[in-house]
């Protein structure tokens, strides 16, 4: 596979964009490629096509595998893992969605939750500490409730809220 220059440009692009979101550039410039390739990839075409060491194609495949955004495949007479991306934009976000839900979010929670009832019964603990840890937890609960309610709706469904921007406000006024 070769990389025309708007191709080269959109790798290059998600490369940087994924050090800004706290992903490695390697591995957003990875998912980048396979998400732009018409098929799948073997790694060592993937660090040819990219330029990168081949063991940093593997650790950035594995860490991929694990955010569940890449999935290995095979090619008939051919031995080599291949790699491939999902193509569905809203099946990447709710996947990217999900994964940072569960490592970052859910962790949070468990935290607050057991923070708010430390100092519950904590007289060391000042009123108003106590009412922001509350409200914290309060938000991130709903916050969880309503990303729950959102994900099961069909896709036309959240595409047509999107859409509709703020006149959803006008609705629940």
């Amino acid at each position: 596979m070769e990389l025309s220059a708007s191709m080269e440009r959109f790798v290059l692009h998600w490369g940087e964009m994924g050090t800004r979101w706290g992903v490695n550039r390697s591995v957003a410039q990875i998912h980048a490629l396979l998400y732009l390739s018409p098929n799948p990839l073997p790694a060592e075409e993937i660090a040819e096509i990219l330029g990168i060491a081949r063991s940093n194609v593997s650790t950035s495949l594995k860490e991929l595998q694990s955010w569940k955004l890449v999935r290995l495949s095979h090619a008939l007479g051919d031995r080599r893992d291949h790699f491939t991306t999902e193509t569905d934009l809203w099946q990447l976000l709710l996947t990217i969605v999900e994964e940072r839900k569960q490592r970052e979010i859910d962790p949070t929670l468990a935290v607050l939750r057991q923070c708010v009832d430390e100092a519950e019964d904590d007289p060391h603990t000042p009123k108003e500490v106590k009412r922001r840890m509350t409200r914290m937890l309060d938000f991130m609960e709903t916050l969880t409730t309503w990303y729950r309610q959102m994900v099961r709706l069909p896709k036309g469904t959240l595409v047509a809220l999107m859409k509709m921007g703020g006149k959803v406000a006008k609705l629940v006024s």
